[in-house]
């Protein structure tokens, strides 16, 4: 393969098991003049495996805002440059995505060298649909945040992606239950290509109970079922009436928004703020 001169090269690399990266892969971190890696130890131990003697340089979200000016002086003087993360495609929930933008706003060339990605593999053997999805990377590490965002997708009706950390995935799922609703169909794939890749499949409800049992281990890719696009929609003055019903069972403004959300396909949020306007005579209990 012919390589330019002055260009960034995004490389994709195994997420796990090695036979997955490409001959072009290859060929082309041994013939750019430096790796931009995330972890240079990492990546060595990859470029070892391979062959390659291509020098490396490391650039991650700590040394980002320093390193893109010295890549894209390097990139203006005709060297070519290759970007790898730790695991699959560069950009993807790493800070790849500032050095492709940088190159793009200046006129430097990028080049995909494709490879893996842990979300469209775990996607492609969930069962879930998979012909119209949203990525969401990482949630925030924060209950209050994680559930914000959550509320923001709660009626969408693509099939959703997560990343989540062994030490974060109790915790999410328990906000996937309080938002998303407990019976929604869940995939989480984890180990993805390596020896002790495992995919668990059920609802939300069963996921939260599995792992109050096994203690999670690995990184998790999250495919979760988009709400069901047939769930009604209802008028204010319906929501009213349907919020009175749940509310009269001694349940709070807070607790019946959610569960009306989660039996239609309406934002929580927008069913609280009319919950708030419900006189206290009219339900049994205030909020907790």
């Amino acid at each position: 393969m012919e390589i330019k001169p002055g260009t960034l090269y995004i490389v994709g690399t195994p997420i796990g098991n090695l036979e997955d990266m490409t001959f072009r892969a290859v060929k082309t971190l041994q013939n750019v003049d430096l790796i931009a890696a995330e972890d240079t130890r990492h990546t060595g131990k990859l470029l070892q495996h391979f062959q390659v003697k291509t020098p490396q340089i490391s650039y991650h979200e700590h040394n980002s805002s320093s390193r893109i000016p010295e890549l894209l002086q390097k990139l203006s003087e005709g060297k070519t440059i290759a970007l790898v993360s730790d695991a699959g495609m560069p950009g993807i929930s790493d800070p790849g995505y500032e050095l492709v933008k940088s190159c793009v706003d200046a006129g430097i060339l990028v080049v995909p060298i494709p490879g893996v990605s842990a979300a469209i593999t775990a996607l492609s053997a969930s069962g879930l649909p998979t012909d119209k999805f949203v990525f969401e990377g990482f949630l925030p590490p924060k209950t209050h945040q994680r559930r914000e965002q959550l509320e923001i997708l709660q009626t969408e009706t693509r099939s959703l992606i997560f990343y989540e950390s062994p030490h974060r995935l109790r915790a999410t799922l328990q906000d996937f239950a309080e938002v998303l609703g407990r019976q929604r169909q869940i995939v989480l794939a984890r180990e993805l290509t390596k020896f002790y890749e495992q995919f668990w499949r059920g609802t939300i409800a069963d996921a939260c109970k599995y792992y109050q049992e096994k203690e999670p281990q690995g990184e998790y890719t999250l495919v979760v079922a988009g709400v069901e696009a047939d769930k009604p929609q209802l008028s204010d003055a319906e929501i009213v009436v349907e919020l009175k019903k749940i509310m009269s069972q001694k349940v709070s403004r807070s607790q019946a928004s959610r569960q009306l959300a989660q039996l239609t396909s309406m934002n929580r949020r927008h069913i609280y703020q009319i919950a708030l306007g419900i006189e206290l005579a009219d339900a049994e209990i205030e909020d907790d």
